[in-house]
């Protein structure tokens, strides 16, 4: 039987508000920010003081605010950051959130 994949929405379907919603929980944050230092990641190699079960929701919340693809390889599954969809989409906005927030408008 096949592996039914998440559903992950296409970069025209991203909106600014999920992405900022999604991105704006700490744990979410580190999430993002792990990702974006090292590519893809399994989900039991990312290093966050949760439970499983609630790294299972902030990663549904990643992915369906469009800001993280998953994709399973027999029993494990796989996530890693959007960054071309979401430069693609908001040009400059995930500089601006791994940098902290902390760039001069002539920076951003």
């Amino acid at each position: 039987m096949p592996v039914k994949l998440p559903p992950h929405p296409a970069v025209a379907e991203l909106q600014l508000v999920r992405v900022l919603s999604a991105i704006g929980d700490p744990i979410r944050l580190t999430i993002v920010q792990t990702l974006a230092g090292s590519g893809e990641r399994a989900w039991s190699d990312l290093d966050v003081p949760i439970a499983q079960s609630t790294l299972s929701h902030h990663l549904k919340v990643l992915r369906t605010a469009g800001v993280i693809q998953s994709r399973t390889e027999g029993t494990r599954c796989f996530v890693s950051l959007r960054k071309r969809d979401l430069n693609r989409r908001f040009p400059g906005l995930l500089k601006a959130v791994l940098q902290g927030g902390n760039c001069g408008f002539a920076d951003c």
